[in-house]
């Protein structure tokens, strides 16, 4: 069969080998005689899987011993209520910065929480760009949260705000793994596997091992890091297939040669969309400023609402998915993750100029 030439927003793409790896030891894992997610989570055959993926991630993103790794489910959403309920204390307030849909959810979880100030927002630009934010505005917050790429409106820190005053929360569900990090300069990272680290299911959080002393006592079990932190995310049944995949998906990315070779990828790729974009005379109209531009996902529009639903259209009918872009403002969006490979890409870039030049 003919692979699909996915743009999806999420779940999106996995790698072909790592799907091909999959299906290799589907219905016998490792001799067991059982495919990965019929094993027991407590097996030495799972255990092995389970810290396998936690080592291959400490190794890509450089975590040092002064971080947790934990697996959790409920996806990035339940991570906007989990962050505040561990880390806003009583007295303390908790700093946002909005640049998209997802960091103004974020925020509305932590206000049912406690105290909360809007640091920096470009809402009111319709999240064309990433927002000055100032970090100043209160010395002994509880932590200033950033969502760091935003799928919906294609932009992407491509700096971040040091954390040397307050702890530095970052959502990074659509673009970990996508270039070399310095996770140091973060207290607590959580992502979603369904962009780049794997198929839906399983979040990591990457929290400072210090920071597991803020959480409450009288937090339910669940929603305590430390549960997950003194369990190795063993407490309850984790998603053993989705952290599985996660573990395959890290073996891949380093096979291609970590993350700077991934990160070069990534930027050629999304060179060859923006060309195209730059260079229509105003036939495409990219969504984001140039220098908040998005390395994960490529959000624009067509000149008229006529060209765009034709584009769509014909797209559609030569095989791309996932063009459309998100329900709330519409357009077009090309998700170009880390597993989309390069002829893809180019293969979209191509159409999109045959596109114009017939229309």
């Amino acid at each position: 069969m003919n692979r699909a030439l996915n743009f999806n927003a999420g779940p999106a793409a996995l790698p072909e080998a790592v799907l091909k790896e999959a299906e290799k030891n589907w219905l016998n894992f490792n001799g067991s005689g059982m495919a990965v997610m019929e094993l027991s989570h407590r097996s030495k055959e799972y255990q092995t899987v389970h810290d396998k993926a936690i080592s291959l991630l400490r190794k890509l993103l450089t975590i040092s011993d002064d971080f947790e790794v934990l697996f959790i489910q409920g996806g990035a959403s339940l991570q906007f209520s989990m962050v505040p309920m561990n880390l806003l204390e009583e007295g303390q307030t908790a700093q946002y910065v909005l640049s998209g849909s997802w960091s103004e959810k974020a925020l509305k979880e932590a206000n049912k929480i406690g105290s909360t100030l809007i640091a920096g927002s470009s809402k009111d630009q319709k999240y064309r760009f990433i927002p000055e934010y100032n970090a100043d505005i209160q010395s002994n917050a509880a932590y200033l949260h950033i969502t760091s790429n935003n799928t919906i409106y294609g932009t992407q820190w491509h700096s971040f705000p040091s954390n040397e005053k307050n702890p530095l929360i970052a959502d990074m569900s659509s673009d970990i793994l996508s270039r070399p990090l310095d996770i140091n300069n973060f207290d607590l990272i959580y992502a979603g596997a369904q962009k780049n680290l794997g198929p839906s299911g399983v979040t990591v959080v990457i929290i400072r091992k210090d920071l597991l002393n803020k959480s409450p006592e009288n937090l339910p079990a669940m929603l305590n890091y430390n549960t997950y932190a003194s369990n190795n995310s063993l407490y309850n049944t984790p998603p053993t297939l989705a952290i599985y995949l996660l573990s395959l998906v890290l073996e891949w990315a380093e096979e291609e040669g970590g993350l700077q070779q991934i990160q070069k990828m990534n930027e050629k790729k999304a060179k060859a969309l923006y060309d195209v974009i730059d260079e229509s005379e105003g036939f495409y109209l990219g969504h984001a400023h140039q220098d908040s531009r998005s390395l994960m996902n490529v959000t624009f529009n067509l000149h008229s609402e006529e060209a765009s639903k034709d584009f769509l259209q014909q797209a559609k009918e030569a095989g791309f998915v996932g063009l459309g872009g998100h329900r709330s403002i519409g357009g077009c969006r090309a998700s170009i993750y880390n597993a989309v490979p390069p002829e893809h890409v180019h293969k979209l870039a191509e159409f999109m100029t045959t596109f114009k030049n017939k229309y």
